[in-house]
């Protein structure tokens, strides 16, 4: 028979970090209060304060949930492993140790949440894609990257949804504005600011040749109040207004209806096609612009997330995050945690999860050294 005795132990210590981590103390005696502010006849009268109870309440809830799952599934093994000594019993042995392994990756992927420690990371995201260096290539690069993260996101039962889109000349696209919504989106996203790198034959070279491109990947978080944080004045605004593009769909028409406000101090700019209306468009590049602006002040008082944003680089030579090599070998290689993939095409379909992952332990560990 085996001795499993230093796995269960090792399961409780990551059960007792895991009620730490989580808050579990603090959620037990919130989840009350938050049932009863759910239970109230007049919570809708109040729709943003309804919707923002009611995102609390479900995820302290699953929080709790999950705990307590978890908590009877290491009680489940240690009962399996007691029976099966003192019963000979293989089969039980055998159906406690497949538990343990299980609770063990389980705990793995529940350890990731400590890995959020930002005021938003457990909130939605604002990205942006922009081309680089590399010409057509580039630009067919930045569409690859959008479905990248297409692909990520509905692999994670995330909301996607597109909300400015420029078309390249000859192919691909010049530029992308989409909002992720989930729990913890911008958190996982963050670990894509930066340049994106890739080197592959190109297929608009007719003597196909090896070629680079570049793409760039920007994130804020989804702010509700950003509006209230901060003042816009409209003298410090361009407005341009021109005709949607892409491949169409319900919310796109042929009327001058998309909307590009560029914010003349910081440069910063926004653009929104995808709402039925020019003024609906520029309602929401409004709520974008104060996002990204309440970002912009924040990044300010954070040195550290400054020197990490990335957007500040070159989209070229020498300022990549992470590289996406097809040939003359097939990887794809993050710069700053050495995270390595010998599959690229899985990598651009979605899977580029366990890049987000090694950047989260590996800006840990840079903060704890610190």
């Amino acid at each position: 028979m085996a001795d499993l005795t230093e796995d269960l132990k090792a399961l409780r210590v990551e059960l007792d970090e895991a009620e730490e981590y989580l808050r579990v103390a603090e959620l037990r005696a919130r989840l009350p209060q938050l049932e009863t502010e759910m239970g109230r006849p007049d919570l809708w009268d109040d729709a943003e304060r309804a919707r923002v109870v009611q995102t609390e309440f479900t995820a302290v809830k699953d929080d709790l949930d999950l705990f307590d799952q978890l908590s009877g599934q290491v009680d489940d093994a240690e009962t399996l492993f007691e029976l099966s000594r003192e019963e000979g019993d293989a089969e039980l042995e055998n159906e406690a140790v497949e538990l343990i392994e299980q609770l063990g990756s389980r705990f793995g992927e529940l350890e990731l949440r400590a890995l959020f420690t930002g005021q938003y990371d457990e909130g939605d995201a604002v990205c942006e894609i922009h081309s680089g260096a590399g010409g057509t290539d580039s630009q067919d690069w930045a569409e690859m990257l959008l479905t990248m993260y297409r692909k990520w996101a509905q692999n994670k039962g995330f909301g996607f949804e597109l909300t400015d889109v420029q078309q390249g000349q000859e192919a691909g696209i010049t530029s992308a504005e989409f909002v992720i919504t989930g729990r913890y989106a911008y958190g996982w996203l963050q670990a894509e600011r930066g340049v994106h790198r890739l080197v592959r034959i190109s297929p608009f070279d007719s003597q196909a040749r090896r070629h680079t491109a570049f793409a760039s990947f920007a994130v804020v978080p989804y702010i509700e109040d950003a509006a209230d944080q901060v003042s816009i004045d409209d003298k410090d605004l361009r407005v341009d207004v021109y005709r949607s593009s892409g491949a169409g769909g319900q919310h796109v028409n042929t009327t001058d209806s998309a909307v590009r406000i560029t914010h003349l101090p910081t440069g910063t700019v926004v653009s929104c096609q995808n709402e039925r209306s020019q003024h609906q468009n520029k309602d929401r590049c409004m709520q974008m612009l104060a996002m990204k602006l309440v970002d912009l002040e924040r990044q300010k008082r954070e040195e550290k997330l400054a020197s990490e944003a990335g957007e500040s680089k070159k989209v070229e030579w020498g300022s990549q995050i992470r590289s996406y090599v097809l040939q003359p070998y097939q990887q794809v290689k993050d710069e700053r945690s050495g995270e390595t993939s010998g599959n690229p095409d899985g990598v651009l379909n979605g899977d580029v999860g366990p890049f987000m992952e090694a950047w989260l332990r590996w800006r840990r560990a840079g903060q704890t050294s610190n």
